[in-house]
């Protein structure tokens, strides 16, 4: 069960301590805001030391003159006398309180003690705290206003840890008709933690979609779970992939941020969308907004009136992770029926021009590919939207509507799904020169369309027909228009289809829509119980760890002399290995040796190592058959917000240059372990190439989940690691291993 949060989100009254009428004291705002409220919904009193009248209301000089209890306290004043305020909020019966003031954990060791010190007051008194060190919160469902800005309603609770970041979302956002249940400033979660959000997030009935800025996950692992087990969308952008934000993030709230690939794996196993910018978060959360996902699957139709446009969108789909297939032969016949002879029915399905001649045209085309049993979502790029933008003076291809947020530098906005406003009229889309009298008919058209009107009312009457359509269908479907303001578009934007001026975005957009972060249906493994630590962390202390968790090895002895030597040379047959032990890279040392025929070539190999490394202790072990085997690497360490996280890849001594690796929080199953191996770059090489045979992925993804659960139950190591692991088409065989304490 989460925690109650109810004191947080529709308390029976409100305080705002610190009200000011000073427009440059955030007492100021939160107060303003505070009183928009309707009188009847609930209480709010306003505290100031000095009394009086703030915002035209009666100040009270603290909250004891209230004269009432109050449930939540916002807390607005200096450092020096916040933990005074904490008292008397708490004495006056606060079950919240919202913690503006900062100068906490995030100004160092001695503001974390305090903050450590005020949060096990407030868990004490039975109540919660949000921040400090946070801009406040909102809930447009309970008519609670106690953050500096306006948040428009509607389905997406908006958990930020930066002000600025949430009121560009809402900019960005406000074009695509996206509207905020809730707001909460995250601020240092002294207390209420991210996952207490996600949480009760979930479970709030006016909630569709979560969407999370955070730079400090707080207990990751516990983030993933929460979101795993949310039954909504949620949707993540997180800071700290460069060395630059990362320090940004630890300066700006005492945050530690988790690497990018951590991050991404954990979000893959939860089922998170996981975005990079505010733009992209903005185009998601548009996606979602038009109908919950379907993990129906990823084929996409990609449809067109121009060659240039579908051969671009095609590309950014299948960057997106969609497929883009060639339609079947009944398919493409049936479009051909609607179509005339030069459209291009293979997908990317062109119209070639028949939509000047027929706007219809383009709802028979959605039609017939909706009917299409290989299509599970379909992408409409392109003009549409132009006609009925040159008729009306609308017409600036790509022009974002008039409420569109302006881009942030470098990072353009979708520009989509706002009302018309008048502009120039439209220009030709293609190479298209209107003023040469060769050109196209198409071209002209476009520029200047004979009969504007009819085509204007063609097109809007096909965006109608393809609005009931798409209604019916079950079936994702975007749109990228250069005229994303035209009435045209404006219909499919009110029917709910989101309409976008990029073709990235909207690629972008129908992955989201397609349930691409859905997972593999493994959600988010748990931690088993730690098991007792093992006494030796050396080479062959690992290996019989590993061994007893049913991972197989060669056979092997560890020596130190040459009478060792020989005794382990007697104990199993050649070829030999000789390892010298003790050394981080035992291979860049020249402390390894291969394909020792027999006793005299083991005890030669000995002796010159021995003289230049002088390793304290040598393994002598049985060499492995390598034919026809490839290498992978299977590692585990500890990070400390997600804690055991697996990595799997191509091993062997080029593994770093390589970097052709995938992550997972560990344990891994077998079943996510095989995806993990295909989704490889060198994938192939599994399956076999030139004549080599396929090896055994199955056994691999056996001896994946030993290797990380063991490691997992080990929390005294911090590193654990198999490479390489030899995968052959007869099974798995570990060749080396080594673990790091922690």
């Amino acid at each position: 069960m989460g925690r109650d949060l109810t004191a947080l989100f529709d308390p029976r009254s409100v305080a705002v301590v610190g009200a000011s009428d000073d427009p440059a004291k955030y007492g100021h705002a939160v107060a303003s805001q505070a009183l928009r409220a309707p009188a009847h919904r609930r209480p709010v009193h306003l505290v100031n030391r000095r009394g009086g009248t703030v915002l035209g209301r009666t100040a009270a000089p603290s909250l004891a003159a209230v004269g009432e209890p109050v449930e939540l306290v916002v807390i607005a004043v200096p450092g020096a006398g916040f933990e005074a305020a904490v008292d008397d909020a708490l004495a006056c019966g606060a079950k919240a309180i919202v913690a503006i003031t900062a100068g906490f954990a995030e100004s160092g060791p001695a503001g974390l003690a305090r903050q450590r010190a005020i949060a096990a007051r407030v868990r004490d008194a039975g109540a919660v705290l949000v921040g400090p060190n946070c801009l406040g919160v909102a809930d447009n469902t309970t008519e609670l206003y106690l953050a500096s800005d306006r948040f428009e309603p509607g389905g997406v609770a908006l958990l930020s840890q930066s002000g600025n970041l949430a009121l560009e979302l809402q900019l960005r956002g406000a074009p695509h008709g996206l509207g905020f249940s809730r707001f909460v400033s995250l601020g240092n979660q002294a207390d209420v933690t991210l996952v207490d959000l996600v949480e009760d997030c979930a479970a709030h009935p006016a909630t569709s979609t979560i969407a999370v800025y955070a730079e400090d996950f707080g207990d990751g692992r516990a983030f993933a779970r929460a979101a795993a087990a949310a039954g909504k969308p949620v949707v993540l952008l997180t800071a700290g992939r460069g060395a630059a934000s990362a320090r940004s993030a630890q300066s700006h709230t005492g945050a530690l941020t988790t690497s990018a690939d951590v991050v991404a794996a954990a979000c893959r196993d939860a089922g998170v969308e996981l975005v990079r910018t505010p733009r992209e978060m903005t185009v998601v959360l548009a996606a979602l907004n038009a109908g919950p996902r379907r993990a129906g699957g990823r084929r996409t139709a990609v449809f067109t009136d121009g060659g240039g446009h579908g051969a671009v969108a095609a590309d950014a789909a299948e960057d997106a992770g969609l497929a883009v297939p060639e339609l079947t032969g009944a398919t493409q016949d049936r479009l051909r029926t609607v179509l005339w002879e030069q459209s291009a029915v293979g997908n990317p399905v062109d119209l070639a021009g028949m939509g000047e001649q027929r706007p219809h045209s383009y709802a028979d085309t959605v039609a017939g590919l909706l009917a299409a049993e290989e299509v599970d979502a379909i992408l409409m790029t392109g003009y549409f939207g132009g006609y009925a933008a040159a008729e009306g003076g609308l017409g600036t291809p790509c022009a974002p509507p008039p409420d569109a947020s302006p881009p942030a530098a470098g990072d353009g906005a979708p520009d989509a799904l706002g009302p018309t406003s008048p502009a120039g009229p439209a220009g030709p889309t293609d190479s298209t020169d209107p003023t040469d009298p060769s050109a196209s008919v198409a071209g002209q058209a476009r520029s200047a369309p004979a009969g504007g009107s009819v085509l204007a009312d063609g097109e809007v009457a096909a965006a109608k027909e393809i609005a009931v359509r798409v209604g019916a269908g079950g079936k994702p479907f975007v749109v990228q228009s250069m005229y994303p303001g035209s009435p045209s578009c404006r219909v499919l934007v009110e029917a709910g289809v989101p309409v976008f001026s990029a073709s990235e975005d909207a690629a972008r957009a129908l992955a989201a829509m397609t349930g691409r972060a859905g997972g593999d249906g493994l959600g988010v493994t748990s931690v088993p119980p730690a098991e007792a630590p093992p006494g030796d962390l050396g080479y062959h202390g690992v290996r019989t760890l590993l061994d007893a968790a049913g991972v197989p090895f060669p056979a092997a002895r560890e020596i130190t002399d040459e009478a060792g030597l020989l005794a382990a040379a007697d104990a199993f047959p050649g070829p030999y290995v000789l390892k010298a032990l003790h050394l981080l890279h035992k291979s860049d040392a020249g402390g390894v040796a291969l394909r020792l025929a027999d006793r005299d070539a083991l005890l030669a190999a000995y002796r010159e190592m021995h003289d230049r490394l002088g390793a304290p202790s040598y393994s002598v072990e049985a060499m492995a058959d390598l034919t026809d085997g490839v290498e992978l690497i299977v590692g585990v360490h500890r990070d400390p917000r997600f804690g055991p996280v697996a990595m799997v890849g191509l091993g062997g001594v080029l593994t770093e240059t390589l970097r052709d690796v995938a992550f997972a929080l560990a344990p891994v199953p077998a079943r996510r372990a095989r995806t993990l191996l295909h989704g490889l770059r060198s994938a192939a090489l599994l399956a076999g190439v030139r004549g080599r045979p396929a090896v055994d992925v199955a056994a691999a993804a056996a001896v994946i989940e030993r290797i990380t659960t063991i490691a997992a139950a080990h929390p005294e190591i911090a590193e654990l690691e198999v490479n390489p692991l030899l995968v052959r088409p007869d099974g798995a065989l570990a060749l080396d291993a080594r673990a790091v304490s922690a």
